[in-house]
């Protein structure tokens, strides 16, 4: 039999859900359309839970999420990380996924189709912060992504630390050259034994020369059976070499989701952090 003081809790609690309703998140699927292109791109966003379109005094940080070859605009939140709008409200962070299509997010030398480095770093973020209630100052925006997105999204720090204040990768194909004839890339910059010199200088390991320290901040982690292991490697020694700051994270794991699932987690402590500096 319950007590009284357990009903009043009871009606209490009922009562603060009639005049504080559960307050969810809201994934969006937005079409932005790109002048490079000339088309139009499919992005999801997943604003955190008390976000208010109308209210403009509370802002938020941004971290955008690359998905891999193969995968789409909801990979993400489909696939990778199910729990990403509870995450949002959980780290107070909207997150932005676009539709990278199997572009490696570079502006492709050879076809005008695939300028997705423009696309990202320069049209949908400019869309992004013009109707979205963000922090527009690299301070507070990051990028990361798996696979190719990995690349993807240390290609884009790197090159855009104006843009970008820190930058991940989780199992990304940070050095292409091993991999000629693999995942489109010669669609891009074209056959590689013919095309050596736009490979290095399209390829992650080789933008090295470009990072001032923690300008972007980077993480970048590698499961030790993951096919792309060694290029994790070597990037981080190219990195101690240079005595450039980077958190590197070695654990078991293969190239798949569940190990980008439990990657992702850390990466958003570490960009919360840097947010929060």
């Amino acid at each position: 039999m319950l007590k009284i003081g357990q009903i009043t809790s009871i009606i209490l609690f009922f009562l603060s859900l009639i005049v504080n309703p559960i307050r969810s998140q809201t994934v969006d699927t937005i079409e932005v359309f790109s002048n490079k292109m000339q088309r139009i791109i499919k992005n999801v966003v997943i604003l955190p839970a008390g976000y208010d379109k109308t209210e403009k005094v509370k802002k938020y940080p941004v971290l955008y999420l690359l998905h891999g070859h193969g995968g789409r605009y909801d990979t993400f939140v489909r696939k990778v990380k199910k729990s990403l709008p509870q995450d949002a409200g959980r780290w107070e962070m909207i997150f932005v996924c676009p539709d990278g299509q199997n572009s490696w997010y570079w502006d492709s030398p050879i076809n005008k189709n695939m300028q997705f480095d423009t696309f990202v770093s320069k049209e949908l973020v400019k869309y992004v912060d013009e109707n979205y209630n963000t922090i527009n100052s690299p301070k507070r925006r990051a990028i990361t992504g798996y696979s190719m997105g990995g690349h993807g999204a240390l290609w884009l720090g790197i090159n855009h630390p104006d843009v970008f204040g820190a930058c991940g990768s989780m199992s990304g194909g940070v050095d292409i050259r091993p991999f000629p004839n693999s995942w489109n890339i010669k669609d891009w910059l074209g056959n590689y034994k013919l095309n050596k010199d736009l490979w290095d200088s399209h390829t992650v390991i080789n933008q090295s020369t470009k990072i001032v320290p923690n300008k972007p901040a980077i993480i970048f982690d590698c499961g030790t059976d993951d096919f792309f292991f060694e290029v994790n490697n070597n990037l981080h020694e190219e990195l101690l070499k240079k005595n450039i700051p980077h958190d590197y994270i070695v654990r078991p794991g293969k190239h798949n989701y569940e190990y980008w699932e439990n990657a992702l987690d850390y990466q958003m402590l570490f960009f919360s952090k840097f947010f929060r500096k």
